[in-house]
């Protein structure tokens, strides 16, 4: 979210005003010293839902947590300026939580940029975010890559690990192996593979293709309604919002007689 790099930095010198701008759907932040920046409102939002910025009725600042993020994006940026940071939501012990992201390594964020014939993205933002959230739980896990992919044995018991298993795991390590149990079984094991490939082992589309020699583009077909199925899986509440009212062919006022 580069709107959200744009907010931590404004506001890491202090808080700022808040108004409408006269673009609908957008927020003027002002301060007297470092002027104004114009951001979308769902963009601010999402960054109050992160518990990133606190906001009042006309003004808005940083809470700690967004404070923290600001040092580090702008350390970050001074010693790695070729680095794609981006704010992201992962799913902590706590429940969900902002982070910063380096996103030039992971192969989703390359796909996020690419769009389909009707111009618009090629991956849904929830799609991207459930792939990201796989991810942050995989490496929280301590989950170790392995030569073959072995989906028998339980993540959360520790035996796909290599040397250790469960010595030594954090409470919230075994809560991140856990999450990504269910999410692999609501999945299923004929899209888990490739998701575990791209998301957790970070393998471009090329790589996974030749190793599973499959026909060419087919991975990325694959992936999508794998990214589908794991979407549902987080964010369940959105899928049932979504689901179509039954059909009938009476009138509105139609109700069915009781025999």
């Amino acid at each position: 979210m580069e709107n959200g790099q744009r907010v931590l930095r404004f506001l890491a010198s202090g808080p700022a005003s808040l108004r409408p701008a006269a673009a609908g759907g957008r927020l003027l932040l002002e301060a007297e010293e470092r002027g104004a920046i114009a951001i979308e409102e769902h963009v601010l939002e999402k960054m109050v839902g992160q518990g990133v910025v606190v906001r009042a009725s006309h003004s808005v600042a940083l809470s700690g947590t967004g404070a923290a993020l600001a040092r580090r994006l702008a350390s970050s940026m001074a010693g790695q300026g070729g680095r794609d940071l981006q704010l992201v939501t992962v799913e902590g012990g706590a429940g969900p939580a902002a982070a910063l992201a380096n996103l030039s390594e992971s192969p989703l964020a390359q796909l996020m940029r690419r769009k389909g014939r009707d111009g618009r993205p090629f991956l849904a933002i929830r799609e991207f975010e459930a792939g990201e959230r796989l991810r942050a739980d995989y490496t929280r896990g301590q989950i170790m890559p392995r030569l073959g992919a072995n989906w028998v044995a339980s993540v959360a018991s520790g035996r796909r690990a290599d040397g250790g298993g469960m010595a030594e795991l954090t409470d919230a390590a075994l809560g991140a192996r856990r999450r990504v149990d269910k999410a692999i079984e609501a999945v299923g094991p004929e899209l888990a593979g490739v998701l575990v490939d791209v998301c957790c082992f970070l393998k471009g589309l090329e790589q996974v293709e030749m190793e599973r020699g499959w026909p060419v583009r087919s991975p990325k077909i694959v992936l999508k309604t794998a990214l589908g199925v794991l979407a549902r899986h987080y964010f369940p509440q959105e899928n049932s919002a979504r689901r179509a009212k039954p059909l009938h062919w009476g009138a509105e006022d139609y109700r069915p007689s009781i025999c």
